[in-house]
């Protein structure tokens, strides 16, 4: 009898492991109608349209979907998929330690956005990174620098926006970089876990195949309404 072994990153998405309700379920999104208005900004990098990367990015998210449990999750637009390298600010989160620290929380979000944009002109372009999958998970995927030195580079990058903008979440040194495929609205039963630890494993083994390095458009300062998109205000280029 093969044994299988469940991830912890699958084990947060179990009933019986994690009973707790999905942490934006009911903010971000709900069980019916999919995602709620909850306005903010970001740093992130989209995926190089037309790649190879985008490709198997797409071919893995059709694999979630035909799991029978797909109808548990609310996934994201192919469009917008991204991975954050510096979280901004969200309506839903006026807190101190996740708003800079010389602005009133209760500024709009439209004004906030232009006032970091303003403050991101400015900002000097570190050295480029390399990006590949760490494993997938129920969400989408955890990604990391390819290399030790990538890793530096990106942990730089988050200190640097850290420092120009004005704070520092309280996961800021252990932040674990990501890729969104959906989000959960119902948690997954026992029974169900083996089989989805099986397509995980074959999902990051065929993206490590076919994509060992990601490929990811520059650094951009992106305003969003909601999870459906995330327009580009400003450019890090890396060749500039």
């Amino acid at each position: 009898m093969t044994i299988t072994t469940l991830s912890h990153e699958l084990l947060l998405y179990s009933k019986t492991h994690n009973p707790n309700p999905p942490a934006h379920l009911g903010s971000r999104y709900g069980k019916i109608g999919g995602f709620l208005p909850e306005a903010g900004n970001t740093i992130v990098c989209h995926l190089d349209k037309g790649s190879q990367t985008q490709a198997a990015l797409i071919e893995a998210r059709q694999t979630y979907l035909a799991m029978p449990e797909a109808p548990q999750f609310l996934f994201t637009p192919i469009s917008s998929l991204h991975m954050t390298l510096f979280e901004g600010i969200i309506e839903t989160r006026r807190r101190q330690d996740c708003w800079p620290d010389d602005l009133p929380l209760d500024t709009p979000i439209d004004d906030m956005t232009e006032l970091m944009a303003a403050r991101l002109e400015g900002f000097p372009i570190l050295d480029p990174f390399k990006v590949a999958i760490v494993e997938a998970r129920p969400s989408g995927l955890l990604v990391d620098g390819a290399t030790e030195n990538d890793r530096k580079v990106m942990r730089a990058w988050r200190n640097a926006f850290a420092d120009l903008l004005g704070y520092r979440q309280p996961n800021h040194e252990d932040y674990k970089f990501h890729m969104t495929f959906a989000y959960a609205i119902e948690r997954l039963e026992d029974e169900a876990l083996p089989r989805w630890q099986a397509m995980l494993d074959e999902v990051a083994d065929d993206i490590r195949r076919k994509a060992p390095i990601l490929e990811l458009a520059p650094p951009a300062f992106c305003a969003f309404e909601d999870m459906n998109h995330f327009h580009e205000l400003l450019i890090f280029d890396f060749d500039a």
